[in-house]
């Protein structure tokens, strides 16, 4: 769980994702068309995937891709595509890139 906090605390936006997932892909190139960077962790190949799975699923998430943006857990795809559609998902994003920035 400390790892998962720790990880969601560094960066303005944080996908757990995992590689055979095609709705994460979608998520990543949804971010990546909106100009964000978002920290991306594999959890089917990182050495920590299988205990992050675990500590997502404590936090009430059963599934991936899980967003992070702000440090805060936004949701799964359908959570994403829903603040993109109505217009908050780049604002959100933004504010938590100047958020992160204020803090360097």
């Amino acid at each position: 769980m400390d790892t998962v906090r720790d990880l969601v605390s560094k960066k303005a936006a944080v996908i757990f994702t995992k590689s055979t997932c095609c709705m994460c892909h979608s998520i990543k190139a949804l971010f990546y068309e909106l100009g964000a960077s978002p920290a991306v962790h594999e959890l089917d190949q990182d050495a920590n995937g299988r205990e992050m799975e675990y500590a997502l699923r404590r936090l009430g998430n059963p599934s991936v891709p899980a967003v992070f943006i702000g440090g805060k857990y936004i949701g799964s795809a359908k959570d994403i595509i829903s603040l993109h559609l109505d217009g908050s998902l780049k604002d959100k994003l933004i504010r938590a890139c100047w958020n992160v920035r204020s803090k360097l």
